[in-house]
């Protein structure tokens, strides 16, 4: 029972590491965020027809896109967030179907593409922190796009330091390559997801379900 279960374990730990299950989660992961923001703009668009319009996830005083969204937060750059969201998203897909597909794009290419995307990441998190603190109000869709673009990161970043595609110096890299290797960085990001959630439950648990 335990050498099955230490084959399976071992079986498991290859199938992460490897580029087609890097990939693929990070293609799942910006395909969810696609579809958030997708749906994000329409709404923004409805908004700005009728600001009192009645959105789907608009549940209840928490639960609500609709306060979320004629927020200042929700247009910081004069238009809709979303759409940075269709045009990152539709990048990063391209990206992990070309991969999946066999291509290898340049070390400076990988490099560009985890700073972008760790711009992406912090303007996320500063979206998800106003909607707790200042706007006091969650968006499903929102939500859905902070998970997504967490496990897209969490895959690029797995990607380009086992790959060696961040410049760092050579006893940090290889720090870095054991992290990954060893799987910690899966329970990083799962310590994280959960402390999220603990966090927006501490906080709007008896509202959210009210």
């Amino acid at each position: 029972m335990t050498q099955v279960t230490d084959e399976l374990g071992g079986r498991l730990h290859r199938l992460r590491q490897s580029d087609v299950w890097i990939f693929s989660t990070m293609l799942f992961s910006a395909c969810l965020s696609l579809l958030a923001s997708f749906v994000l703009s329409v709404d923004a668009i409805s908004l700005a027809r009728d600001p009192s319009a009645s959105l789907s996830c608009n549940i209840n005083t928490v639960i609500s896109c609709g306060q979320v969204g004629l927020s200042w937060q929700a247009s910081l750059l004069g238009f809709p967030n979303a759409f940075l969201g269709l045009i990152a998203e539709s990048v990063v897909i391209t990206v992990a179907v070309a991969s999946l597909g066999g291509v290898r794009f340049p070390r400076w290419f990988m490099f560009s593409a985890q700073v972008v995307y760790t711009i992406g990441l912090a303007f996320a998190y500063w979206l998800f922190a106003e909607s707790i603190l200042v706007i006091h109000a969650l968006c499903p869709w929102c939500l859905l796009i902070t998970l997504s673009t967490t496990l897209v990161f969490a895959s690029l970043t797995h990607f380009n330091l086992r790959e060696n595609n961040l410049f760092l110096p050579p006893r940090l890299q290889r720090r870095a390559v054991e992290f990954v290797r060893s799987d910690n960085d899966l329970y990083l990001v799962a310590a994280w997801l959960v402390l999220l959630i603990a966090l927006i439950l501490a906080k709007y648990g008896a509202a959210i379900f009210a």
